[in-house]
């Protein structure tokens, strides 16, 4: 048992300065970067537009869940299916918060890898996609508007105080669980996984790279909680570039990504979407692994402190500070977000209102998109939505039917 708790905390202790600081980075982004500007200039579709709506992407902190009510309200905003694609590719991929944490646990390399490959990749495949645009090769798809960002209160106390808020309190209710998980993976994968485990197929790296894609493709992992895994694998002997792969696959792609690409910009721009992810996954796994003294480099730059996971080692006072912290917020967050789910269903079962089961919503990103969508149909009254359960409670006048098309519009399933 002790191995277990010393390989966890080694890891903990390593990712929670570096988590802290991006949560913070987070939270400072949401509250003063106006949102309404990430569809303003996502019009065209050509490389100015493409390019813009990858840079929009790369730095924000949304999951490949969160991330798909904010498309789909680019989409419906006048954002080209072009460059509603390229953000879809590379903001999962990566984030402030998740570059902060690949420099604590994979080192320099990694960090700046990473964002360059979603770059790459959302470019690839959103310049595809406004080809066949240009072309008139995608069928046209609905644009209702039936999503609205979040507005943030005017004055620097008030955005200071939604800073905090956001970055440690919203954001790990979005991907606490799945960053908990990814630490427990690793910690078992540490443990349990033999040394030379990954050095008896070193020969056969395509191999390694092929099944690592076909997990994570279909999958659910975050561009945060990929990471703990791929430094596990990589103490096991699994190469950098198959690593790569899976913090670049897991993160962009999974069922409901490819359900709501799918439903709102046709079957060849989900083709164009997947095979941009898998090609460029492979490419730059090929590039790391092959490319002379790069694997080699990447090795190096791992950090020397994964060499005494196995053992209990010193840890500075700043890394306990930090680990508490980011304990304190993580159960605080949790706690809250399954307290209100409790209370919710307490509370609506003395109440008149139909329950709707809502299949995709990992986030509050989408639990917003649920509540703003359904807000807006004709005789709603009132909505409110229990995340954890995965339950949207609506009041009104309105068919139930009405209530499943807007659940299905808005890129999600009916239970």
């Amino acid at each position: 048992m002790m191995t277990y708790i010393n390989a966890f905390l080694m890891m903990l202790h390593a990712m929670s300065p570096y988590l802290m600081l991006g949560f913070f980075i987070a939270g400072l982004l949401h509250a003063f970067v106006p949102t309404s500007i990430y569809s303003r200039y996502l019009s065209g579709t050509g490389l100015r537009s493409v390019g813009t709506a990858a840079l929009f992407g790369i730095p924000l902190p949304l999951c490949s869940c969160g991330v798909l009510p904010t498309t789909v309200s680019l989409r419906r905003s006048g954002a080209s299916r072009s460059a509603s694609t390229s953000f879809l590719i590379a903001t999962p991929q990566t984030g402030v918060d998740s570059i902060a944490a690949t420099f604590s646990m994979l080192g320099l390399p990694f960090a700046i890898l990473r964002p360059v490959a979603a770059l790459v990749t959302a470019l690839a495949g959103g310049l595809t996609v406004g080809a066949l645009e240009r072309r008139g090769a995608l069928p046209d798809a609905a644009q209702d508007g039936s999503y609205e960002f979040n507005s943030v209160k005017p004055g620097f106390k008030a955005k200071a105080v939604e800073t905090l808020r956001y970055g440690f309190f919203e954001m790990m209710q979005n991907i606490g669980r799945w960053l908990v998980l990814g630490l427990v993976i690793a910690t078992l994968i540490t443990v349990l996984v033999p040394d030379d485990f990954f050095q008896t197929y070193a020969q056969y790296p395509i191999l390694n790279m092929v099944v690592i894609l076909m997990v994570a493709v279909p999958m659910y992992v975050c561009a945060t909680g990929s990471i703990p895994i791929a430094a596990a694998l990589m103490l096991k002997g699994l190469s950098p570039g198959c690593a790569l792969v899976l913090l670049m696959a897991g993160p962009a792609a999974n069922l409901a990504s490819v359900l709501v690409i799918s439903q709102s910009f046709g079957r060849k721009a989900t083709v164009t979407y997947l095979a941009s992810i898998i090609v460029g996954a492979m490419g730059f796994g090929l590039l790391v692994d092959y490319w002379p003294g790069l694997r080699e480099a990447f090795v190096a730059a791992m950090p020397h402190h994964y060499d005494a996971m196995h053992h209990a080692t010193s840890v500075s006072w700043l890394n306990w500070v930090c680990s508490g912290l980011l304990l304190a917020c993580l159960t605080m967050a949790l706690t809250a977000k399954y307290w209100k789910s409790y209370q919710l269903k307490k509370d609506n079962k003395t109440m008149v209102k139909k329950e709707f089961k809502v299949k995709g919503m990992m986030c509050n990103h989408c639990k917003a998109a649920v509540e703003n969508g359904l807000t807006k149909l004709d005789g709603v009254t009132a909505v409110t939505v229990d995340l954890a359960q995965g339950i949207a409670y609506v009041e009104g006048d309105v068919t139930d039917e009405a209530v499943r098309e807007r659940i299905t519009e808005l890129g999600y399933e009916n239970g």
